[in-house]
């Protein structure tokens, strides 16, 4: 708590290395581990920056996107090996998050959360970074299972504190239903992360067991795009091997079309009580994209024939968006002027290096434009009812 409000973080981090996945495998699964020996990769080694890993751990990565090139130059300027790493963004906040938190230290985590002020971190996972892409869903399931395990053990240790998804990819759909209704009712669950899988439209009739398992056991559906890794955001192809254009364009390129795919696609018609939500993905284009999608329904169609206005969607109380702390406090206040207080979250993207730790919460609370009741919502209230908390 801060200063009498609680605080819950919409979008932190989590990435567990092999080693803290390991007790937590399927006993078949460790037999084809060699087949994954050479996608490992040692745990970042950078020190001076967020976030900070035990070096003599290691992850799975297949598929990470460098973009080498500078505006303005003909040729790519680095040949830094790109799992060292993900996270090129220079770090302002005044300390640097505990080692290990993006990992399985969670005393340090919880540490780091009392120091903030901050009540629950909602977790979002790497798990077997582009294992997809080798086309077994066998080796994706395994390590998303083993997942599953590690976060029960990682937020059963700290009632209350921790809430995480579960992984559904497009690969494995019988399997994946299987995990949401093993885990479904599990308190540190907050909802379904869906990977579609390679070339699959989220929308496709395929993937209608993920939204009706989680509307079974009233869980949300969350999108988070990612930059570097799969699964890939719209265009990826197309930023001329630039960092700059990969990083401006990834995380809301994804959530603008994966907003428009599922409410275009009738989804939350067909499960009324299903909530939606996107993280650290800004929301200051939000406004444009509502009055957009709205008027492309009509102009163009090629939607399910929906039920209501995409406005009433998006403001009706099931859809929600985390902020971005950059967007600062009058493009905040701006959203919630088009669009009211009940969809936006405070989320600070801890361990990572657009976190402001430990200032991110006092920072956001900090904005005198926005009214007592409406900073209550984006701090906690919001968050609460897309995600559950304590």
């Amino acid at each position: 708590m801060l200063n009498g409000q609680k605080v819950f973080d919409a979008d932190t981090h989590i990435h567990p290395s092999i080693e803290s996945l390991e007790p937590y495998l399927d006993p078949g699964f460790r037999a084809r581990l060699p087949e994954l020996e050479k996608y490992k990769v040692g745990a970042r080694s950078d020190q001076t920056t967020t976030p900070r890993e035990d070096p003599s751990r290691h992850h799975y990565a297949l598929g990470l996107t460098g973009y080498r090139r500078p505006l303005g130059e003909a040729e790519p300027r680095e040949s830094k090996d790109t799992h060292q790493r993900l996270h090129w963004g220079q770090y302002t906040g005044k300390k640097l998050p505990a080692v290990g938190v993006i990992d399985d230290a969670a005393e340090a985590r919880i540490a780091d959360m009392d120091e903030e002020g901050t009540d629950v971190h909602m977790m979002v996972p790497d798990v077997g970074i582009g294992i997809s892409l080798l086309g077994d869903p066998a080796l994706e399931m395994g390590l998303i299972r083993a997942y599953h395990r590690f976060a029960a053990d990682f937020c059963g240790a700290h009632p209350g504190r921790f809430k995480a998804f579960l992984v559904a990819s497009g690969t494995a759909i019988e399997e994946s239903v299987a995990e949401i209704q093993a885990w479904g009712d599990a308190p540190w669950v907050a909802g379904v992360w869906p990977y579609p899988g390679p070339d699959q439209p989220l929308d496709h009739p395929q993937l209608e067991p993920f939204w009706k398992a989680a509307a079974d056991k009233n869980l949300a559906i969350v999108h988070h795009s990612m930059t570097w890794v799969p699964p890939y955001f719209p265009g990826y192809r197309d930023m001329d091997d630039n960092r700059f254009l990969a990083r401006l364009c990834s995380h809301p390129w994804g959530a603008m079309k994966f907003m428009a795919s599922f409410i275009g696609g009738g989804i939350l018609d067909r499960y009324p009580d299903l909530r939606l939500g996107i993280l650290e993905s800004g929301v200051g284009w939000l406004p444009f994209w509502v009055r957009r999608m709205e008027d492309q329904v009509a102009y163009v169609g090629f939607t399910a024939d929906l039920k209501h206005k995409v406005t009433d969607y998006v403001t009706g109380g099931r859809f929600f968006a985390s902020i971005e702390m950059v967007e600062d406090e009058d493009m905040i206040k701006m959203v919630m002027d088009f669009l009211g207080d009940d969809l936006l979250m405070y989320a600070s993207d801890y361990p990572h290096a657009e976190c402001k730790f430990p200032d991110s919460p006092s920072l956001v609370t900090g904005w005198k434009s926005i009214p007592p009741a409406s900073m209550k919502k984006l701090m906690w209230d919001n968050a609460q009812r897309f995600l559950g908390g304590s």
